[in-house]
């Protein structure tokens, strides 16, 4: 009979092997698993879209505040030229000689030193005048020349030459005359002319 020891010692590298083998770690292939595209691109499209239509509406808003901007600049230029020109039409409106002329042609006359009366007394305090044109002018006289820019005119007499009648036919006859020998100078030309081709 065999003994029992021997046995478990050959079990025992058995065993081991067999443990060995099943714990024994294997790379596995690892399977690979696409991902879905079409969110991705739609999303990338969205955002592109997005930020043209944005540039798009940022570009038109600004031009839009331009265009606002140059209308409000010429109105206000126009407002201030407005201004200016009613300003001038208030200066020339308040001009005292304006004034006292309008006034003189509505019959008033400047008044002269005035006087008061007291009343508890009855007093009059000044001497009082009645109201007469001003022998002032309004409008001042316009300025003289001096003699050096206002010279005295000079004139000078001329004759004229007495009238001489002519005869018309004379002149008739003379006006054919010189067209008869400006006509013959012109036949005398041309015959040598001709001639000269000939030769």
């Amino acid at each position: 009979m065999s003994s029992p020891v021997p046995q478990i010692r050959s079990r025992v590298p058995r065993i081991a092997e067999e443990a060995f083998e099943r714990a024994r770690l294997t790379v596995v292939p690892r399977r690979r698993t696409r991902a879905a595209r079409m969110p991705f691109v739609a999303l990338v499209s969205m955002v592109l879209v997005g930020g043209v239509v944005g540039l798009l509406l940022f570009n038109t808003s600004m031009q839009q505040a331009s265009f606002a901007a140059t209308a409000l600049e010429g109105q206000s230029t126009t407002l201030a030229a407005r201004q200016q020109m009613l300003e001038m039409e208030l200066d020339r409106l308040r001009d005292p000689q304006r004034i006292a002329g309008a006034a003189q042609r509505l019959g008033m006359v400047q008044a002269c030193a005035p006087a008061f009366i007291k009343l508890g007394s009855g007093e009059v305090v000044g001497e009082p005048c009645p109201a007469v044109a001003s022998p002032f002018p309004i409008w001042p006289a316009e300025p003289k020349l001096p003699p050096e820019l206002n010279p005295a005119p000079n004139v000078v007499e001329v004759t004229a030459d007495p009238v001489v009648t002519r005869d018309d036919s004379a002149d008739t006859a003379a006006g054919d005359a010189a067209n008869g020998a400006r006509d013959g100078r012109k036949n005398q030309q041309h015959q040598q002319s001709q001639q000269n081709h000939q030769r």
